[in-house]
């Protein structure tokens, strides 16, 4: 007899989506618009969106990883997932502006379905922390079930305490799985009414994680965001996500565009120790404590001090007779508040902005694709700074006006354009580029080239350069 055909479905590929947008300003001064928290080595030796990453495996694969991000941030993510042996290809996906999570998330799920005729797709903050490894994995097999019924499944932490810092989510009759169906999301509460929430039993707070098929999701933007679903499309389509059409998409949270109307959501309560990491009270209370019931990172000396969150990055920190105060510093700035009230600084952060000052946005050091430059002194008329060029890498053909530059190599190798001539100088060697002179840095070895640059004359940012190609040598 001949042998019958399977009729069994293909199985689906599961891909997981970060969201590694916004600036993390109840994180400042650690966390800037320019290099925001899930860039930074916050807890442990990875970054947060690495850290994000080494957590899914094994149940997902890291081959199928995508990362929606800002522009700003596309290279810097990038790196971080090169890093962890992750060869970044197709997997960035770069948003021109910030337009919340709906238009975040439906963008990689639109840039998925190029390859994929469906998929299982599972979205993750890239900021967050969980302790509970081996629960969070059963998590994720049960919500993958789900999201293959057609349900989109969002993650409900179970409280342990009154949060009013969160938006709740309430849970109505049981599904399958542990899964409830959802009757309401809630905005953040009063902590009364967040006291009544815990009571109650059937509340959790809004991770911000989901789990759904691509065609289930798609579906409901056509029915209940039918214009920036076509919008999007296009878009995609074209292969061009530019500034104009995206910046014109509504600025919409994924709950309220989608969540708060379909009729296929579920919550999956869930407890793995999970934080959001949104405040520096938030990462003090996930941290490990020390004598005093202190967390302390970097260069620092306590006497009678407890309750506190002290970081030093550039300098000795020394706290005395101090309780509950957050102290963080960096090289140019030192952020001291009360704990419980450190979340505050976000409206620090926005007078910063208002006032054109520049640390609201960048560090001392700042990165580019080809590496990063640290402003170690400047004035009215010269600029000195430390420049790390990676392997391989190269900064832009360009010439300027109004400044010359010493270059004098600390480590590795530079190749150097100089006018007409190329020269290679090895440590301990130096050039002189006049100024109207076209330069060009470039690091032909293996291992990162740091420049000591002496900048001479009147700096005036982008009006005194002139690029001849981008930082990667196009034309």
């Amino acid at each position: 007899m001949p042998a019958k055909k399977s009729t069994s479905k293909k199985e689906l590929n599961v891909y997981p989506v970060l969201l590694a947008g916004g600036s993390g300003s109840r994180l400042w001064p650690i966390s800037r618009e320019l290099y925001p928290k899930q860039l930074v080595n916050l807890v442990g030796d990875d970054s947060l969106v690495q850290n994000t990453i080494r957590r899914l495996s094994p149940v997902l694969k890291t081959a199928h990883v995508r990362i929606v991000c800002g522009d700003d941030h596309f290279f810097e993510i990038a790196r971080h997932l090169e890093e962890l042996d992750i060869p970044s290809g197709d997997k960035v996906i770069a948003e021109p502006c910030g337009r919340n999570t709906a238009p975040a998330i439906l963008l990689a799920v639109l840039e998925i379905l190029k390859k994929e005729k469906d998929a299982i797709i599972l979205i993750f903050p890239s900021d967050h922390v969980i302790s509970d490894l081996e629960e969070f994995h059963k998590q994720l097999q049960t919500a993958i079930s789900l999201a293959k019924a057609d349900y989109i499944v969002t993650f409900g932490i179970q409280p342990d305490y009154p949060e009013t810092g969160y938006g709740y989510i309430e849970g109505a009759k049981k599904i399958k799985g542990g899964a409830l169906a959802i009757k309401r999301f809630v905005e953040k509460p009063d902590e009364r009414t967040a006291k009544n929430y815990l009571k109650a039993g059937n509340f959790f707070w809004n991770s911000g994680m989901f789990a759904f098929k691509a065609s289930a999701l798609v579906k409901e933007f056509r029915t209940f965001e039918p214009e920036m679903l076509k919008s999007l499309q296009a878009m995609v389509s074209k292969g061009a996500v530019t500034l104009a059409d995206y910046s014109e998409l509504p600025d919409k949270s994924i709950d309220y565009a989608i969540m708060e109307k379909t009729k296929k959501g579920v919550v999956l309560p869930s407890d793995f120790g999970w934080s959001d990491i949104g405040s520096w009270k938030s990462l003090y209370d996930f941290l490990p404590k020390g004598d005093g019931e202190n967390v302390i990172e970097g260069d620092v000396i306590c006497q009678n001090t407890t309750n506190c969150f002290i970081r030093g990055d550039n300098r000795l920190v020394v706290a005395n007779d101090l309780q509950n105060i957050v102290i963080v510093e960096t090289p140019d700035t030192v952020f001291v508040s009360d704990l419980e009230q450190s979340k505050n600084v976000k409206t620090i952060v926005q007078d910063l902005k208002r006032h054109g000052r520049k640390e609201y946005k960048s560090h001392v050091t700042v990165y580019r694709p080809w590496g990063t430059y640290t402003i170690l002194e400047e004035n009215s008329s010269s600029k000195i700074k430390r420049i790390v060029v990676y392997p391989g890498a190269k900064l832009s053909l360009q010439m300027h006006y109004h400044r010359s530059e010493h270059w004098i190599v600390a480590q590795g190798t530079a190749r150097i354009t100089n006018g007409d001539n190329v020269v290679v100088l090895k440590e301990n060697e130096s050039t002189f580029v006049p100024k109207a002179t076209r330069h060009r840095l470039e690091n032909p070895g293996r291992i990162p080239l740091h420049i000591i640059e002496v900048q001479m004359g009147h700096y005036l940012e982008e009006d005194d350069i002139v690029r001849y190609d981008d930082d990667f040598g196009r034309g």
